[in-house]
């Protein structure tokens, strides 16, 4: 039995659907622990492209069973949307492969209204969110008065939980926000039609991982975001609302912190950010916008432009040293062809002082100039390449230097968005 958690090391967007993609046929089970329909993971599988934003990134692969945490915020009508696209290519025809826990929150049309309504209020000010209600939805949770996936199934129950909640939701949304209000007995009606689609699916995902656990199953755990956007250890406020990094995996599907036996870090091979917020590294000119171009740099759930650097150490080792990383994932390697240097930040200077580490507070990010160590680049196409030994002397070396300064290795390589265009150095499926 081994237990992997995939986790971003940036600021999301690292490419963890395809590394979850590669690595699923090793794992019996998938799950999914936090966040929600605000995250997209794109797979490229023989040139057929698939983004999934709820379903985890395993349901391509036959023989594993996917399951969405009690820590993921759900959006019945997207994730139904999912099931539907996934039933009708033949990809899910058995509901006991996909299981979602009974207590997993539900994103309501009101999250979204309010979602829309605070950032354009917010207007420069906001935070640059997917307006998806990913954040007012993981409010309710906290403030105990949301509505869980099993409470679909509970008419009667549901119905008085949903009318003492509108009134709330309404006030906020038409006297403050000058907002249409959402109509409760459309919503209520809708409710049970989603409870009566989603009952098939619905399960205690904790007692299955338990299970598969004892009888000796691989389990890999996906998050989604990455660790920059965690609510306590990311850039906040520009942040999600839940907890991206490798230690939510226990609260977010209901495993002990024993169980978990090895943490992949995934990262680009350069940095990207989406929304707002400070970023050391950016290139805002012509070579921001070559990156962009080459990675096709648009948010897969959005459609927003991201943002483009070099590659931020600084924030590598942060990550591994929260996440408690013990491998990486590299991608995109393929995209620094090309360039014929690579700047690598491996320190800020912020008020003129030299820090290694990185910094505390959102304001200190913002005042924080890289310095970097320039590498030399490669002009080779590596989307062919198969073996670390076969790629370019300067793109061996870059991969080299990046495992010494956050001193983990590189178990994964990506050298093309295809499942196949992987370098695999390790398993962590079969590390002893």
């Amino acid at each position: 039995m081994t237990t992997v958690v995939a986790v971003g090391a940036q600021w999301g967007d690292e490419g963890k659907g395809k590394i979850v993609d590669w690595l699923a046929p090793r794992a019996d089970l998938v799950a999914r622990f936090q966040g929600g329909n605000n995250a997209g993971h794109t797979l490229v599988v023989d040139g057929e492209q698939t983004v999934l934003h709820v379903v985890p990134s395993g349901i391509l692969h036959p023989g594993s069973v996917n399951l969405i945490g009690p820590g993921v915020v759900v959006d019945p009508a997207v994730l139904l949307g999912e099931i539907d696209a996934l039933r009708e290519r033949g990809v899910l025809g058995d509901p006991s492969r996909l299981r979602v826990s009974g207590r997993a929150h539900v994103i309501l049309p009101w999250h979204v209204a309010l979602d829309k309504a605070r950032e354009e209020t917010a207007r420069e000010r906001s935070l640059g969110t997917t307006c998806r209600g990913i954040g007012p939805a993981y409010e309710d949770k906290v403030a105990r008065r949301g509505i869980r996936v099993a409470d679909l199934v509970h008419t009667e129950a549901l119905a008085e939980q949903l009318r003492t909640i509108a009134e709330r939701k309404n006030f906020e949304l038409t006297e403050f926000f000058k907002w249409p209000p959402v109509e409760v007995e459309q919503l209520i009606e809708t409710c049970i039609e989603w409870g009566r689609r989603l009952e098939p699916y619905m399960d205690h995902t904790g007692r299955i991982l338990d299970n598969a656990l004892r009888a000796g199953k691989n389990v890999l755990f996906e998050g989604a975001q990455g660790t920059f956007l965690d609510i306590d250890h990311g850039t906040y406020p520009y942040v999600t609302s839940s907890n991206c990094v490798a230690g939510a995996v226990c609260a977010g599907s209901g495993v002990g912190p024993t169980r978990i036996d090895r943490v992949l870090g995934i990262t680009k091979a350069y940095t990207t950010r989406v929304g707002g917020g400070p970023f050391p590294t950016e290139e805002e000119g012509a070579t921001g916008d070559k990156l962009r171009s080459a990675g096709d740099e648009f948010g897969a759930t959005t459609g927003r432009p991201r943002r483009c650097g070099w590659l931020d150490v600084v924030m590598l080792r942060e990550s591994v040293v929260v996440n408690g990383i013990t491998e990486l994932a590299l991608n995109k390697l393929d995209i620094l062809s090309g360039f014929h240097e690579v700047p690598v930040a491996t320190a800020y200077r912020i008020d003129g002082k030299l820090h290694k580490e990185f910094p505390m507070t959102l304001d200190e990010v913002a005042r924080a100039l890289p310095v970097y160590e320039v590498m030399p680049g490669w002009t080779e196409d590596v989307s062919g390449v198969r073996s670390f030994e076969d790629l370019p002397d300067n793109a061996r070396r870059y991969v080299e230097k990046v495992e010494a300064l956050v001193e983990v290795p590189a178990a994964f390589i990506s050298v093309g968005p295809g499942r196949d265009e992987t370098i695999c150095r390790r398993d962590p499926f079969e590390v002893g």
